[in-house]
């Protein structure tokens, strides 16, 4: 059983927890994910690590409430435990060597983006962040990232907050500026990072996406992370957990990974409807 050492609302639909796991914490990196279970018989679900602290021995999940397991992880509060939480697994971004870097987070992507933020700070690279959401509502880890960031955009697609747009306005003003980065890295919707792909690839900089959003058992097995790559013109068949979950955006098939995502969306909904309602029934 692992603790529950802190919850955060981070925004209505978004949580932060610190998971006490001294042996994950002990080997993380940036870009990994754990595997959990709520309770002996919940479902085994994939989260990306959101940071860690290795004298605590904690981690740090941000999940955002959009199907059953994660409307039953919010449920539990500070001091209650969650059955499973094993990792980490993946292979983590690679980050050294990187002398100017520029991070784009879309959403809760951004809690997977923030790690990496800071690693590359740590080993001494210059951060540019670009942070979008649909609202001011929804923003999240702002502070953060300025605080592991040379420059810091913070996009809104309503302007409620910085400013108007997606994620690319301020990313296509720096490259028509000339500006040059070892690499981009992306992480949020499909569609942004498709299109954060299409706006570097004129650039010829390094784009590397994290394919975290269409994995499902976190271990290859049910196919439900199948990615096609195009590597030397030939279509090439890689898994998000087992390969990844970061690939050269370049050789991603966006459109049918988006295709493929949507195919569980009613599922999803009507289990959530179900724990809701079974929930309500239970008065919690």
């Amino acid at each position: 059983m692992y603790k529950i050492l802190k919850k955060e609302e981070l925004n209505p639909t978004v949580t932060m927890m610190d998971i006490y796991a001294p042996f994950v914490a002990k080997k993380a990196e940036p870009g990994q994910f754990i595997i959990l279970r709520v309770d002996e018989n919940g479902e085994r679900i994939p989260l990306t690590i959101a940071g860690y602290d290795r004298e605590k021995g904690s981690v740090k999940i941000i999940f955002q409430i959009v199907g059953a397991t994660t409307k039953k992880l919010n449920m539990k509060n500070e001091g209650e435990y969650i059955e499973d939480f094993a990792g980490p697994l993946g292979v983590a971004t690679h980050t050294d060597g990187l002398k100017k870097v520029c991070i784009v987070g879309g959403g809760v992507g951004c809690a997977i983006a923030l790690p990496i933020a800071q690693k590359l700070k740590e080993n001494g690279c210059e951060v540019t962040s670009i942070i979008g959401f649909r609202t001011k509502d929804l923003l999240i880890l702002e502070d953060e990232f300025n605080s592991a960031s040379e420059k810091l955009y913070v996009m809104t697609d309503d302007g409620s907050y910085g400013r108007e747009g997606n994620v690319c306005v301020p990313l296509n003003e720096m490259f028509d500026a000339g500006e040059k980065f070892d690499m981009v890295i992306t992480i949020g919707p499909l569609i942004m990072m498709k299109f954060v792909v299409e706006a570097t690839k004129k650039t010829g900089i390094p784009c590397t996406v994290s394919m975290n959003p269409i994995m499902i058992d976190g271990t290859g097995m049910c196919g439900g992370c199948r990615l096609t790559l195009i590597e030397d013109g030939k279509r090439v068949t890689k898994f998000a957990c087992v390969d990844g979950p970061d690939f050269n955006g370049y050789e991603v098939d966006f459109d049918e990974a988006m295709a493929r995502g949507g195919m569980y969306r009613e599922f999803e909904r009507h289990a959530y409807e179900e724990t809701c309602n079974l929930f309500a029934k239970e008065g919690k």
